[in-house]
């Protein structure tokens, strides 16, 4: 990360305003582009809604908690948190 010296890129009234806030600290100023959700880039997000979808559906269909948990390779605890959350 590079760091610009403030005074050369803002306008006089801004750098003062800032000065009110942070006086000779470092302030970092974030993108301007959103940020995307969780897996929404490589696709996890994605996977697991399905995986949990069909988890739902089978134990719907009748499957028990402890037959999910050796199919899909969780925990007990975890296929629960699926099937009831």
């Amino acid at each position: 990360m590079k760091y610009i010296n403030a005074a050369e890129i803002l306008p006089e009234p801004l750098l003062k305003e800032l000065q009110t806030y942070v006086d000779g600290e470092i302030l970092y100023i974030p993108k301007a582009s959103s940020k995307k959700e969780w897996g929404a880039v490589n696709g996890s997000r994605a996977f697991y809604q399905e995986r949990n979808k069909e988890i739902q559906k089978l134990f719907q269909l009748g499957s028990s908690i402890d037959a999910l948990a050796n199919q899909y390779g969780l925990a007990d605890s975890t296929i629960k948190k699926i099937v009831y959350g």
